[in-house]
């Protein structure tokens, strides 16, 4: 029997794009990744913001599509995470990805990250990939990292 981990869970959207997942979605997609209670917020934004997020935080200049932010002094595992709409639609376009399957695999490898997980070496991306891969098969979704 697996445990069950509390969600506290803020969904803020910040931008108009068409077809974003519903605060619904987030949540599920978010649920099936813990392995401990988390509060966290997530906030979808458009181009301009999460230009300015990337650059202010990462020091990059250009959108990229999902940032983890973790607070590391929080009582309760904290974290923010940031979806940049453009870049996941130009994203599942060019990966021959549906939208849907591309934002849930966005929000299990965020939410991850807020849990530990990291890429920084072969070890730990494989590690990685293989729970996000694993979630996504639940989900009813292909493999995130295999070619279409």
């Amino acid at each position: 029997m697996s445990a069950i981990y509390k969600l506290a869970l803020a969904v803020q959207y910040a931008c108009d794009a068409a077809d974003l997942p519903t605060r619904y979605q987030l949540r599920r997609w978010a649920k099936l990744t813990l392995q401990r209670d988390v509060s966290m917020a997530i906030r979808i934004v458009d181009e301009t913001e999460g230009r300015a997020l990337n650059k202010q935080f990462r020091g990059k200049n250009y959108a990229t599509n999902v940032l983890t932010f973790i607070d590391e002094d929080a009582e309760v595992l904290y974290g923010d995470i940031v979806i940049c709409a453009p870049v996941v639609e130009k994203e599942a376009l060019t990966q021959h990805k549906t939208l849907l399957a591309h934002y849930a695999h966005l929000v299990l490898h965020a939410v991850l990250h807020l849990q530990g997980y990291d890429h920084e070496d072969d070890k730990d991306a494989a590690r990685m990939e293989a729970r996000e891969t694993a979630l996504m098969a639940k989900l009813g979704y292909a493999d995130p990292y295999k070619a279409v």
